[in-house]
């Protein structure tokens, strides 16, 4: 199990620093690909990309004994919870596209099983 959870980290973190960096790098494509208008404030995503590659670094250190780091990996999964949460109030609302939500799969909803089994056994480890 702690390979897999290893594991998981480091694809997130190297998902991250990839994600990151393309948005800060090419800050247009993203909303060419969801075929939506560019926001006025094109560094304002930049930033958030840059937030993304720093949970990448950190899901990157949390790696090497993610029981022991699990206070990083509980950050980055209420990041990967209330994100969706966020889009879907601003979807139901009409101010994202439904289809805005795929960014969600990928950035947030695959996590959510190897971030809770993670954070699930620290606790239990913590009890015992």
């Amino acid at each position: 199990m702690q390979r897999f959870f290893r594991w998981s980290l480091i694809l997130a973190g190297v998902y991250n620093l990839l994600w990151g960096a393309w948005v800060i790098v090419f800050p247009r494509q993203f909303w060419q690909w969801v075929n939506l208008p560019e926001p006025n404030y094109l560094q304002l995503w930049q930033c958030i990309g840059m937030i993304v590659g720093v949970y990448g670094i950190g899901y990157l250190v949390a790696a090497r004994d993610p029981l022991r780091h699990w206070p990083i990996v509980l950050v980055g999964f209420l990041g990967k919870v209330l994100g969706p949460i966020g889009f879907l109030d601003a979807a139901m609302r009409g101010q994202l596209p439904w289809h805005f939500g795929v960014v969600n799969i990928f950035n947030d909803l695959i996590w959510w099983v190897p971030f809770g089994m993670i954070l699930w056994m620290a606790w239990r480890r913590r009890g015992s």
